[in-house]
């Protein structure tokens, strides 16, 4: 579904990333890990469009959509929750997921049951605003957002950064569940190990901003991948 392939992506004279290539595909999650500052966040902002590659390409159902404009991603089916949440603390519950219809047509512009049964702790929070939420639960609130404009491709920037145990084992659960609807690629960055090593059906480990690993989480030798991530 998604093919990005040997990109490079620049901040002025710094080079963030160094001829990257990452798949993602139906029914799978491919976990992106490395330590912090290694170019994860970056690869994910390339592939939504938020920052300009300036080389390789980024496919989407065979379809270059390197210079389409992020908001058209969204409405091809990317979805994207960000590092930090980056809700909105002044809305409501109820009026953050709305923000999710701006990529769908108005006749598909409801929430969904299952977004409640994915997220129980939403449904009796509907009417409070965004900010006066957990960390934890600012979490769920903005993968339900992402999940609201039915995405088929589903990025997720370190959802574990700054949660509860509880919260982490809730979200473990509700990814694996997306994953196994069959209709929906996965593509999470994260730097927990374990988290990741639960989920991952592909590993992509990065160091400098290269891939350095990249594999089958099956075929992958764990103390190899470990070693990428410890400080």
């Amino acid at each position: 579904m998604l093919a990005v392939t040997d990109i490079n992506l620049y901040y002025g004279a710094s080079q963030a990333l160094r001829g990257v290539s990452v798949e993602a595909k139906i029914g799978q999650i491919t976990c992106v890990l490395g330590r912090n500052g290694v170019g994860k966040s970056s690869l994910l902002r390339a592939i939504m469009g938020l920052q300009p590659i300036a080389r390789g390409a980024i496919s989407w159902e065979g379809n270059d959509i390197s210079k389409v404009p992020t908001y058209e991603r969204a409405r091809l089916g990317i979805g994207y929750v960000p590092q930090g949440r980056e809700i909105f603390g002044r809305l409501t519950v109820k009026e953050n997921l709305e923000t999710g219809f701006a990529a769908l047509p108005a006749a598909e512009q409801v929430i969904p049951d299952d977004i409640f049964e994915l997220f129980p702790v939403l449904r009796s929070m509907l009417r409070r605003r965004g900010g006066d939420l957990s960390g934890g639960q600012q979490q769920q609130l903005a993968i339900a957002r992402a999940l609201i404009a039915k995405p088929r491709l589903l990025i997720l920037d370190e959802p574990t950064e700054g949660i509860q145990p509880s919260i982490i084992k809730d979200i473990e659960r509700v990814i694996r569940n997306l994953a196994a609807r069959g209709h929906m690629a996965i593509l999470l960055v994260e730097q927990y190990f374990e988290f990741a090593r639960a989920l991952a059906d592909r590993y992509v480990v990065m160091e400098r901003g290269e891939v350095v690993l990249s594999g089958q989480s099956s075929d992958m030798v764990e103390a190899d991948v470990r070693r990428y991530l410890t400080v």
